[in-house]
């Protein structure tokens, strides 16, 4: 029960005060006027404004607050480095006792982890959430058991008590970690592409230490071993060696007594990209689909094309001086003996033999196909004669054989069940839908895939792998038809782009591939195959644990499943004889990018209300009671500011001048005037 004196004047202040300036002015009139009644007219005047004034004596039972204290307690993954979860734990513990212990106190014990995705340790958004749920009028202090390694500090809020630190971790910690800088998301195949390395020790790293080992693997291959110095930054030369995602590994081995080597591995995924596609372009006698070729080449600045075109052959005779057809000879022993390997792709369209080309060039097409090169036939009626390219070395390598004869009659390409499957011709659209084509080279199927068909399902496009090399037949000369818009057309420029991919060995183009795609740590993984089937997936852990991971259809040879990732670090994948690796999650984690545990960071925020840091490993600090404004931590003490809270129940009011003292009052005194003046 506490009473004050409250006023709740009967006319507003302001009237109020004119009513006070009035009697202090006939107050001050009487005393000049030399009435020796002044004095007691000045009592009665204060009489009446204290009345008006509405003196009230206001009684509240009141009921003490208990004061909060908030810990939070830092669960994030650098604290499980060394004992720093065990130290955590039992100052928790122990602070949660005496805390508690104490007269009106509560404790307020707020759990953090670590955030999602990569963010860090967020002990400032806990800090800010358990602000909005508390009264901050009844906060007495702010207990953070952490390594003092937070990454949201810039969200700190304004205290409304002491935050203290009470640090984990050891003073002789110390940590070796491996720096990649400026690794780029895409690369250019086969040329280098410079990232800066860099290892770094911190706290009581042991002296003498200039240089460590560092590890490199690419698609978790066998690891090269090389000597970088500490402290330094090394500039390394890669060079990509296929498309699609190279995944490079960067492992310093950890060293004796270091705190963790969870950041002594960097991950770092790119893309393999051409930067051109060099193409020759074979031409026979000029027909409408050669332009096409052409066209479709020429509109992607990608494309270096070189076009070979025999506008006249030999045995033509009209009379034309030799010495007007031509002003430079075309480089034809340059581009089939010495520049072949320069080409990534070669197109024969058309093209037949008529001594042009010796067959010693074309022997060494073939070379170049199983050395890794790539050919495709655009093959029309002079497939089928007697010049055909197929009677010529280059016969070993294709996927079909001709039969001489040429159908000329309309025809829709289809696609094949294998087709359907296979990622050149999958998804092209509905071929009810597609224009007709007017002629097709009867071929007879040797090897490799047939992908599409024409006349009664005679073979129409045909792939095949030779050597280390790839090798596309497609039996007609009228795709240009779909081009033109023939009967509504048909997605020739699509067919033809996949077509080139694949030969260029695209990895999402492969007919049997295994990849995985990866957001943060869960992975996508995806087989293609051209089997109505296949078997679990075996996902090798960074700790070398493995699960199978069963995979479902999710359209014509597209198997998929999610799988979450546990950890941090590089996965393998296998399933048959496919095989492959993906890195999940950040490069470098956050929260191994500093491990050395400091109370730097959070002094600034400390420092507002004169908090402090203790270190665990010297002893549990003592808890004392310090006034708002004093130094609230000192050498083996931290302080709480009592708050005093209180809750109001119930309010009683009681008026000091009731009216009948205050006639009383203003007419004595008016009454002992007058008498004193009328005596004298």
């Amino acid at each position: 029960m506490t009473g004050t004196v409250i006023f709740d004047p009967l006319i507003p202040w302001p009237v109020l005060a004119v009513v006070a300036a009035i009697a202090v002015a006939g107050v001050i009139l009487a005393l000049w006027r030399g009435l020796s009644g002044w004095a007691l007219r000045g009592l009665a005047a204060l009489v009446v404004i204290a009345a008006l004034a509405g003196p009230v004596y206001q009684i509240e039972d009141r009921a003490p607050l208990t004061d909060i204290v908030l810990m939070i307690e830092d669960e994030s993954a650098s604290q499980t480095l060394s004992d720093r979860a065990e130290q955590t734990a039992q100052a928790a513990e122990e602070l949660a006792v005496e805390i508690e212990s104490r007269d009106n106190t509560e404790l307020r014990r707020i759990r953090v982890g670590d955030g999602d995705g990569d963010e860090g340790t967020q002990v400032m958004a806990a800090l800010n959430e358990a602000l909005a749920e508390e009264p901050r009028a009844r906060i007495a202090g702010i207990l953070v058991v952490s390594d003092g390694i937070v990454h949201d500090v810039d969200q700190a809020p304004d205290l409304p008590a002491p935050m203290h630190l009470l640090q984990t971790g050891r003073e002789a910690d110390w940590d070796r970690r491996l720096i990649v800088r400026n690794a780029p998301a895409f690369a250019i195949i086969g040329e280098p592409v410079t990232l800066t390395l860099r290892v770094e020790d911190s706290g009581a790293a042991p002296a003498g230490a200039t240089s460590a080992p560092l590890e490199i693997s690419v698609d978790g291959g066998e690891a090269q071993e090389f000597t970088i110095p500490i402290g330094v930054d090394v500039e390394l030369p890669v060079t990509l060696p296929h498309g699609g995602r190279n995944v490079l590994q960067f492992t310093v081995p950890q060293a004796e007594g270091e705190l963790t080597d969870r950041n002594n591995t960097a991950l770092i995924q790119m893309n393999g990209v051409r930067d051109r596609l060099r193409v020759l372009l074979v031409s026979g006698e000029p027909h409408p689909g050669g332009r096409t070729w052409r066209n479709l080449l020429k509109s992607d600045s990608s494309v270096d094309l070189v076009h070979f075109t025999i506008l006249r052959p030999p045995e033509k005779q009209d009379g034309v001086p030799v010495d007007e057809l031509s002003l430079i000879a075309f480089p034809t022993r340059e581009l089939f003996l010495e520049k072949i390997n320069d080409f990534d792709l070669i197109i024969f369209d058309r093209y037949k033999r008529r001594g042009i080309l010796p067959a010693i060039y074309l022997d060494n097409v073939t070379n170049y196909i199983n050395d890794g090169g790539a050919v495709l036939v655009a093959a029309g009626p002079d497939f089928a004669s007697a010049d055909s390219i197929f009677r010529s070395p280059l016969a070993p390598i294709l996927p079909a054989q001709p039969t001489a004869r040429v159908i000329e009659e309309r025809f829709v390409p289809m696609v094949t069940d294998l087709g359907h499957r296979h990622p050149v011709t999958t998804d092209l659209g509905d071929s009810e839908d597609w224009g007709a084509w007017l002629r097709q080279i009867d071929v007879n199927h040797r090897t490799g895939e047939v992908l599409m068909t024409g006349v009664d399902d005679r073979p129409l496009l045909v792939l095949n792998r030779v050597g280390e090399g790839r090798v596309a037949l497609l039996a007609s000369d009228h795709a240009w038809l779909w081009s033109r818009g023939f009967e509504g057309g048909g997605p020739q420029l699509e067919l033809l782009r996949r077509l080139a991919h694949w030969m260029m060995k695209e990895p999402e183009l492969e007919e049997e591939a295994l990849w995985a795609e990866a957001n943060g740590q869960l992975m996508r993984i995806i087989r293609q195959t051209l089997g109505d089937e296949v078997g679990p997936v075996t996902v090798t852990r960074p700790n070398g644990e493995t699960v199978d991971v069963t995979l479902e259809e999710v359209s014509p040879g597209r198997f998929e499943a999610m799988y979450f990732g546990p950890e941090i670090g590089l996965y393998r994948l296998e399933e048959g004889d496919q095989s492959t690796v993906i890195g999940l999650g950040p490069a470098a984690p956050k929260e191994f990018e500093r491990t050395i545990a400091t109370s730097d960071i959070l002094d600034p925020v400390m420092a507002e209300l004169r908090g402090g840091a203790a270190r665990l490993e010297e002893g549990l600090p003592s808890i004392r009671n310090v006034r708002p404004g004093r130094p609230a931590s000192g050498r083996g003490w931290i302080g709480l500011t009592p708050r005093d809270a209180y809750e109001t129940r119930d309010v009683t009011q009681a008026g000091l001048l009731p009216p009948w003292l205050v006639l009383l009052l203003a007419g004595g005194f008016l009454l002992a005037g007058w008498l004193r003046e009328g005596r004298r």
